[in-house]
């Protein structure tokens, strides 16, 4: 029996269709690393970065793997004055997601999440399936399914 995440039961539980894809379990990989393992081009496969606000509000942002997240892009399409990178340290006890393992998908709880507009120009996108070594593959569409997001410019 294949092994799934929390990730692929929460999707299959809402019938979503998704592709899985597997790399080296435990291994920390840089994404774009991920990408050439899994043979798919990188600016597709994105990765997922929690922030805090100005607020003191939490938001999820989800970029290609092989760019860096605009913070002043990132705080406007939000409607924040600013926002930073949480620590590594902060993640797992606010998502329930380790780094290198982050998924916009089943996070401990909802939180306001914008995924770069490229990704609209994707038919399908890839992404962590909330444990290192595992990635998921869906449209954008069905992402939106299981957790509402925005598009908007923030690399």
């Amino acid at each position: 029996m294949e092994y799934k995440t929390n990730v692929m039961r929460k999707l299959d539980s809402m019938k979503i269709p998704y592709k899985t894809h597997r790399y080296g379990e435990g291994e920390a990989l840089s994404g774009t690393e991920v990408a050439a393992i899994i043979g798919a081009d990188p600016a597709r496969v994105f990765k997922t970065l929690v922030t805090a606000g100005k607020s003191g509000s939490h938001y999820v942002f989800m970029i290609p793997v092989a760019l860096e997240l605009d913070l002043k892009k990132a705080a406007a399409s939000v409607g924040e004055k600013s926002v930073e990178m949480i620590k590594s340290k902060d993640l797992l006890p606010l998502t329930g997601y380790i780094h290198g393992g982050c998924s916009p998908i089943g996070m401990k709880k909802p939180f306001r999440t914008t995924v770069d507009a490229s990704a609209a120009g994707f038919e399908t996108i890839i992404f962590s399936a909330g444990k290192i070594g595992y990635q998921v593959e869906l449209t954008p569409e069905e992402l939106r399914r299981a957790v509402p997001f925005s598009f908007a410019e923030v690399v």
